[in-house]
């Protein structure tokens, strides 16, 4: 059934292109605009019959604002904030009742062109810098890299934890705790807009004039065409799988049922924006500067005269051909007026027909069942700028992208450039780019100056560029189980690499009446977190691993094999490194050491091992973990991280990571490097290996008490992340437990961390394990957590 939405009321107040629109909290049937003219706009209903009034003006950015939502209300905000993005690459956070910002976020690089809100205050954002980022209160929690060009487009999805990002290299990017769970293809050119419809689906749009509906587990159900050119913004309405997009083909299309039901032209050529209001009626902003509300509501529309004016306004405008939505135009091959006789076939299609000499061009209005001039034909005057909005390059928009020609044989470039520039260094910027004689540079700028007409942006003008575009299981019960593994080369019944009690109990026992004492889960005193002290893995048979050295030295390289004197070297060195105070290593022992641990894959676990004990000796520590060793040690750690990689490596790397943490240089490493290590770290979770889950929580953990002590927040947002994507892949109790300290490590007296580790999701994915039985600190612990959740 066609929709039948009229114009409700038409709201002046921006001077410039209206980039953003917001469904407002309160007041009710209240909505937020935002503009190229700096400024943000609270509008509020303000008759019976659909009309708003401004009820409050913003001010905060110094360029063009592009972007905006609604953050919900909480304890201390019950109306909720507003948070806007803009081209001065911040994000301003208002409240209701002040024109000036409660707060300005800084990080992002470029403009911020994209925000989504979720639970408990988090915010999303997207730049042109390619990254998205996470927000909590004032502070950045984690930034989403992955994208090759500008995220245009973000939403967070009602399932905690999951967000989405689009961007212009085409793709939109599933993410879980900070990592790209997928990445869906199928456009054809930049994603522009996402819209949410479920939990399990969403909607895009894109520059190649489709939009798309998508099962969150990767496959498109379904694509829809309509527009004519870019489609910049896409809506739905509340409780319906119904939505509205808004484009550079001077439209506002209804889709229904998956097909387009209505299309609604207006007099501007870019529709930025859109947002579908709480009665249902449809809010949509354009280059124009104009806010137009439609309705299907009798009651809300305008009157006789208004709906008079605006036809009028709309038949006058002037189409320019070369926006494509007209397609090609042969002005000698068009009918005359007669041939609107004919009725349309279907809703918004467009004919052409030729009158006294002009083009003009009608719309069919399936509701009204007649034909309506949407405006008349230009032809193209050489003029040299595009619509605005239409010019993209290298993944941005801009007010124009000039072609400079060298000379006549020689190569092409493009010249960027936007009315705020200043053509002068723009002209600079060029020359050096493209390698190019700086004697051009009055040329060039003239060239820019006379092409503009010398459009600039002065103090006052408040005119703004517009660049946007099953062996080995846990035994429940079992106090003290060794931690199994495999030799893969020699069998069972042999030296198993860090084999022993490596199951360490953290805080397992009563600090004042000793281990398996009773301990209540609600007991005032929490014996397990925060914790302070670094966990290692100090089990080692020192014996069974000189003789593994020995039995494997024969296949190793001529030019890696240790001779006699060598094998003297790494047994004093063994000796001296299992021993709490013992002798320092001399330089002798510690090259023999390094020339072993670059042995081939298949035989270097026992040089490994070997470097895991080593590395808990201080003075081994601070030499392996000195500023001028830092980036040669840990790039060969992390090679032995590779996920195809030989599992024992695999296991003794990450046991050699959670080592360094036993002195300060290897703990000022392990944070220095910190990004990379748990990055490539989370990468095996995926191992049947329950001893790489066991030592890979370890180093979450041994991170979260170096992050807990320093209180940084961005590394609490990433360990978070992590503990959130391990938390769901581990079957070793005692992983999960290590994972459990390492969670209320970081959100212990941190109500930041905690609001994320909530917005992540993690409290309903840890809630299983309050339900373990043995061992009993499993539950006690998942208790203790979810109380501070």
């Amino acid at each position: 059934m066609a929709s039948n939405y009229r114009l409700s009321c038409t709201l002046p107040g921006h001077e410039l292109d209206v980039r953003g629109l917001a469904r407002g909290l309160f007041p009710e049937g209240s909505f937020v605009s935002v503009s190229r003219d700096r400024s943000v706009r609270l509008w509020v209903p303000g008759s019976s019959h659909g009309g708003f009034v401004e009820m409050h003006c913003m001010l905060g950015h110094s360029g063009f604002v592009s972007s905006v939502c609604i953050i919900p209300a909480s304890d201390n905000y019950p109306r909720g904030l507003i948070a806007t993005g803009g081209n001065d690459n911040n994000i301003c956070v208002f409240t209701l009742d002040n024109p000036k910002p409660l707060y300005v976020l800084k990080g992002h690089k470029n403009t911020v062109c994209s925000l989504s809100s979720g639970k408990f205050g988090t915010l999303l954002s997207g730049s042109w810098d390619t990254t998205a980022k996470v927000w909590l209160s004032d502070k950045c929690m984690m930034t989403l890299q992955g994208h090759t060009a500008a995220v245009w487009a973000v939403k967070i999805l009602p399932e905690q934890g999951l967000m989405l990002t689009g961007s212009a290299d085409k793709t939109i990017k599933l993410w879980k705790a900070g990592r790209c769970e997928r990445t869906y293809t199928g456009h054809e050119d930049c994603v522009r807009g996402l819209a949410t419809l479920t939990e399990t689906e969403f909607l895009s749009c894109s520059n190649d004039a489709s939009i798309r509906r998508w099962k969150i587990s990767g496959e498109c159900l379904q694509v829809c065409f309509g527009h004519t050119n870019y489609i910049y913004c896409i809506s739905t309405f509340p409780g319906s799988k119904d939505f509205v997009t808004t484009g550079e083909d001077r439209s506002l299309r209804i889709w229904k049922g998956g097909e387009c039901t209505q299309t609604v032209r207006l007099p501007a050529q870019s529709i930025w924006c859109c947002c579908v209001l709480d009665n249902g009626d449809i809010a949509v902003g354009a280059s124009d500067g104009m806010i137009r509300v439609f309705t299907e509501s009798l009651e809300r529309r305008a009157n006789p005269e208004e709906l008079k004016a605006f036809e009028e306004e709309l038949s006058t405008a002037t189409i320019d051909p070369k926006t494509g939505d007209l397609g090609d135009i042969n002005v000698e091959e068009l009918p005359g007026k007669e041939h609107l006789d004919d009725p349309g076939t279907r809703e918004g299609q467009t004919r052409l027909v030729k009158v006294e000499g002009k083009v003009e061009a009608y719309q069919w209005s399936s509701s009204d069942r007649k034909w309506v001039k949407i405006g008349d034909v230009v032809g193209s005057s050489g003029a040299t700028q595009q619509t605005s909005g239409k010019v993209l390059f290298e993944g941005k928009e801009y007010d124009y992208v000039f072609t400079i020609d060298v000379n006549e044989s020689g190569p092409s470039y493009k010249l960027p450039y936007n009315i705020i520039d200043d053509p002068w260094l723009v002209a600079y910027n060029f020359l050096q780019k493209n390698d190019l004689n700086p004697m051009f540079l009055d040329q060039v700028a003239k060239f820019i100056i006379n092409n503009t007409k010398g459009q600039t942006v002065g103090a006052t003008t408040m005119e703004f560029a517009d660049p946007f575009t099953g062996g080995g299981r846990y035994i429940p019960g079992s106090s003290s189980e060794p931690v199994s593994g495999a030799d893969p080369f020699t069998g069972a019944g042999r030296y198993i690499p860090g084999s022993g009690a490596d199951t360490v109990t953290l805080g397992g026992s009563d600090p004042f009446t000793g281990k398996n004492a009773y301990q209540s889960a609600t007991a005032a005193v929490n014996v397990y977190f925060p914790k302070k002290e670094a966990v290692t893995f100090d089990q080692a048979n020192p014996a069974q691993i000189l003789g593994k050295v020995k039995e494997l030295n024969g296949a190793a390289p001529e030019e890696k094999r240790l001779a006699e004197e060598d094998l003297i070297l790494l047994e004093k060195l063994l000796a001296i490194t299992c021993k709490p105070f013992g002798e320092t290593p001399t330089a002798p022992q510690m090259e023999t050491l390094w020339k072993a641990a670059h042995w081939p894959e298949d035989i270097v676990f026992p040089a490994l091992d070997i470097l895991r004990l080593s590395i808990r000796h201080p003075s081994v520590n601070e030499n392996l973990c000195s500023d001028k060793a830092t980036g040669q040690f840990c790039s060969y750690l992390i090679m032995h991280l590779n996920p195809q990689g030989k599992p024992a490596n695999q296991l003794l790397a990450l046991r050699i990571f959670c080592n360094c943490f036993a002195w300060q240089p290897g703990q000022k490493l392990m944070m220095l490097h910190r990004d990379q290590i748990l990055s490539q770290a989370i990468e095996l979770k995926a191992s049947v290996n329950k001893n790489i889950h066991i030592a890979l929580a370890t180093l979450v953990l041994n991170y979260a008490i170096c992050l807990h002590q320093d209180n940084d927040i961005e590394g609490k947002a990433q360990c978070l992340s992590v503990v959130s994507t391990a938390i769901e892949m581990v079957q070793d109790l005692e992983a999960a437990f290590r994972l459990l300290v390492a969670l209320g490590t970081l959100i212990s007296d941190d109500v930041n961390a905690i609001q994320l580790a909530k917005s992540l999701g993690i409290d309903s994915q840890i809630k299983k394990y309050a339900a373990v039985s043995e061992p009993a600190k499993i539950s006690e612990c998942c208790k203790l957590v979810l109380n501070l959740l």
